[in-house]
């Protein structure tokens, strides 16, 4: 159970994220200083920078729930099936809900997110490639548990990859104003595309049994 300790400071990480998104919104990342966001959430400069290392933090906080996703996804599937199965399953029922980070989500803020991160910010950007990279390190650990460790690289790339390809057209199409209702079901047929082109080069032993 979180301690109410731990509770507290999940409020103040929170709170000091929001903060600093919606001036970075409002006026450009690189327009907004570190000292501002501090003032404006209520802590010293230090403080920020206990809960956040960098600036680009403040901002990637949003999405670092989903960091080591892939690799649950697979350690968690079920008997049978393998793990591109299984991430395309969890990817197209991410486009069901609408969950921002497949990119498939036309909420006015989350479309102006991603724009920041992916179209108009290099250091952002830069940032979440680390991100994406420690994604596929973790999801290459996890498909090392049953395969060799060439093949679990090759296959965690390439699932992170197309991942990626994904999730940056649906972004890319909503932030050029294309409706939701045209989106989503080319969406949904590009990501049966993208994941179909990968299962026939990977070994049945990557299967759970």
């Amino acid at each position: 159970m979180t301690g109410l300790r731990e509770l507290q400071r999940q409020r103040v990480h929170e709170a000091i994220s929001t903060v600093a998104i919606r001036l970075f919104l409002a006026r450009g990342f690189d327009e907004v200083p570190v000292t501002e966001v501090a003032a404006a959430a209520g802590v010293s400069k230090p403080t920020l920078f206990k809960y956040f290392p960098t600036k680009e933090d403040l901002v990637l906080h949003r999405i670092s729930d989903h960091l080591g996703e892939s690799a649950r996804v697979v350690r968690g599937r079920a008997p049978g099936e393998g793990p591109v199965e299984a991430l395309r399953r969890h990817f197209l029922d991410g486009l069901a809900r609408h969950d921002p980070i497949t990119g498939l989500n036309d909420d006015p803020e989350v479309v102006a997110y991603h724009r920041m991160v992916f179209f108009t910010t290099p250091s952002l950007l830069a940032r979440l490639h680390q991100h994406m990279a420690m994604d596929e390190d973790a999801l290459a650990e996890a498909l090392a548990e049953s395969a060799d460790e060439l093949t679990a690289r090759l296959l965690a790339g390439q699932l992170v990859a197309t991942q990626r390809v994904l999730a940056r057209r649906n972004w890319q199409w909503l932030a050029d104003g294309r409706p939701m209702a045209e989106v989503e079901p080319e969406a949904v047929r590009a990501a049966e595309q993208g994941f179909g082109m990968l299962p026939a080069g990977f070994p049945p032993r990557l299967r759970r049994t």
